[in-house]
């Protein structure tokens, strides 16, 4: 059996955040190690563990830390947590900050338990997950870059690893789909993060869908 996914949940809503434990419990694949009330309850208690999440899922809008100034200090302070952030406002610009700051997904808090399930399993195996509401929001979104000048800037082989990236290939998957070595997909990864100034794979797939690399078909 694999092991589970270890889970941390910083909500300042008792009733959700205990609900949401309760039914994340029932995964076999899954584990809530943590809980905590604030951005500043959770520093205080993971700076003391020696086990650690793999995922922490942050609300957005509590008091006096919010939702990107936790994932900004998480990133920098614990860059193997990946985060997953819960919010009722689903502005581009948001979402885009929320991305940048480090957060691998960003999901409606109304969202359904399935839809949480596959984002937890799609940012563990892959670093990100972007559910259609995301996706609408940022193809919606005005800001867009001329294609010719991400091809310039990028390889050939280059684009077409962000492109595969962007639907959902792992890097084992990217390897054997393109005949390359894990370690040779997993160099030519950090190039792209390097180049384009992204701080994560959910980084790069907003690059993507600005610059015209992946065409969403939604």
């Amino acid at each position: 059996m694999p092991f589970p996914i270890k889970i941390a949940l910083i909500d300042d809503q008792q009733l959700f955040r205990g609900m949401l434990a309760t039914a994340l419990a029932l995964e076999t694949n899954m584990e809530v190690i943590l809980e905590a009330e604030s951005g500043h309850a959770f520093l205080t208690v993971i700076q003391n563990r020696l086990e650690r999440p793999d995922i922490a899922i942050i609300d957005m809008f509590m008091p006096h830390m919010n939702g990107l100034q936790l994932t900004d200090i998480i990133h920098n302070r614990y860059p193997e947590i990946k985060i997953i952030i819960l919010s009722i406002d689903y502005r581009e610009r948001l979402i885009a900050k929320a991305v940048d700051t480090g957060a691998s997904a960003y999901l409606n808090k109304n969202c359904d338990l399935s839809t949480l399930k596959t984002a937890i399993e799609g940012v563990y195996h892959t670093g990100f997950y972007m559910d259609t509401s995301t996706l609408k929001a940022l193809r919606d979104s005005s800001i867009r870059i001329e294609k010719t000048i991400v091809e310039d800037h990028l390889t050939k082989r280059e684009n077409e690893i962000l492109s595969l990236i962007c639907q959902e290939f792992t890097n084992a998957e990217i390897a054997e789909k393109l005949f390359l070595s894990t370690r040779t997909v997993e160099g030519h990864r950090n190039n792209l993060l390097l180049k384009t100034g992204c701080k994560n794979t959910a980084g790069l797939v907003i690059y993507a869908i600005k610059h015209g690399v992946f065409d969403l078909l939604i």
